[in-house]
């Protein structure tokens, strides 16, 4: 009897999909390649942002060889905007693996595909099912909604026990004759039907099927654990003008926005004021030797991360002369757009 149903679900959601899905270039192609490169930038990120990334990034590496080959920057500089760059920098360093390991063709084998920096469980899932229609499901959020509404499971979907029971119930319903329609088909579902806020669920195919429905708790689903802690930290940028030139540092820690470049920087414990900055040893260490120093507050920014809040001011600082160390670098303000730079740091560049 489960059998039956699982199919019939699995039925519901492939008609649904046939007659709904989005015309997406990566839809359109079996190239293992092409599909991790949107999968990747789909993390975190909407179709509609995502879609031009992706047609950027195949028009400028349409190869794995092409992005192995590529200068980590020119990688960096063409995800610029769309956040969580660790993405970028795992997909230039998995270039490079593709390359040497495996000749520069995508592995087959999900092991191996799952083995590769910067893919889970759920893009190894995406790429072997829609590459080469290999039977492992994929669980993404749309999935985690759309099964824990349908099912009505209380279990925290960010639990250890919660992620076991719906990967299991996942890898259950899977159309092991066509895994790769049904992962696209739930994806979908989730996107466009069963959404997080007001989803219309008297229009929905599988509403009669739908416990969470049933019950009239549709809201209530999916179930988290609780929030992640969120802290706040104090950026003091300091956009220096020497003439026609400027001062950039490349962020090399582990860290936010690592390998990305930004303007002479002082993190502070609090919000402090000009005159409270101006007292503190990061800036007496900058601006100790400038010469006729100008500085003036340029603009306030709150940029807000998955887990911290960047609370950056800018400040403008024209000097006729000044020494920094050796990691900055001074640069013709023209050429700024050259440098990968954090999304933050592009706002207040654009706002220039």
């Amino acid at each position: 009897m489960r059998e039956k149903e699982n199919l019939r679900l699995s039925s519901v959601l492939t008609t649904w999909y046939n007659e709904n899905k989005r015309d997406l270039p990566w839809r359109n192609t079996t190239d293992p390649y092409v599909i991790w490169i949107s999968e990747i930038i789909l993390q975190q990120t909407r179709v509609d942002q995502g879609y031009a990334y992706f047609n950027r990034f195949m028009k400028e590496f349409p190869s794995v060889n092409l992005l192995a080959e590529a200068d980590e920057t020119e990688v960096l500089k063409l995800w610029q905007g769309l956040g969580y760059y660790s993405r970028a920098r795992n997909l230039h360093a998995t270039a490079k693996i593709i390359t040497d390991r495996y000749n520069g063709v995508f592995p087959v084998d999900y092991k191996d595909v799952l083995s590769l920096k910067g893919i889970g469980e759920y893009t190894a899932a995406a790429i072997v099912s829609f590459a080469y229609n290999e039977p492992y499901a994929v669980v993404d959020g749309n999935v985690y909604r759309v099964l824990s509404r349908i099912f009505a499971i209380n279990d925290p979907i960010d639990s250890t026990r919660g992620k076991k029971i719906f990967s299991e119930l996942a890898q259950e319903l899977l159309d092991k004759s066509n895994p790769g329609l049904h992962n696209q088909a739930i994806m979908e579902f989730g996107a466009l039907q069963c959404v997080p806020m007001s989803p219309n669920c008297v229009v929905c195919p599988a509403s009669d099927m739908c416990l969470a429905y049933s019950q009239n708790k549709v809201s209530s689903y999916p179930v988290k654990e609780g929030k992640t802690k969120v802290r706040n930290r104090y950026f003091n940028y300091f956009d220096i003008r020497c003439g026609n030139e400027m001062f950039l540092r490349k962020r090399i820690d582990k860290d936010i926005w690592q390998n990305l470049y930004e303007l002479p920087l002082i993190e502070t414990d609090a919000d402090l004021s000009i005159e409270e900055l101006q007292k503190t040893f990061g800036f007496k260490s900058f601006f100790e030797n400038a010469n006729n120093l100008y500085l003036k507050l340029e603009i306030r920014m709150k940029h807000i991360l998955s887990h911290q809040i960047i609370n950056a001011v800018f400040y403008r600082v024209e000097v006729d002369n000044i020494l920094l160390s050796d990691d900055y670098l001074k640069i013709k303000i023209e050429g700024v757009d050259s440098y990968p730079v954090s999304r933050l740091v592009h706002k207040y560049i654009e706002r220039l």
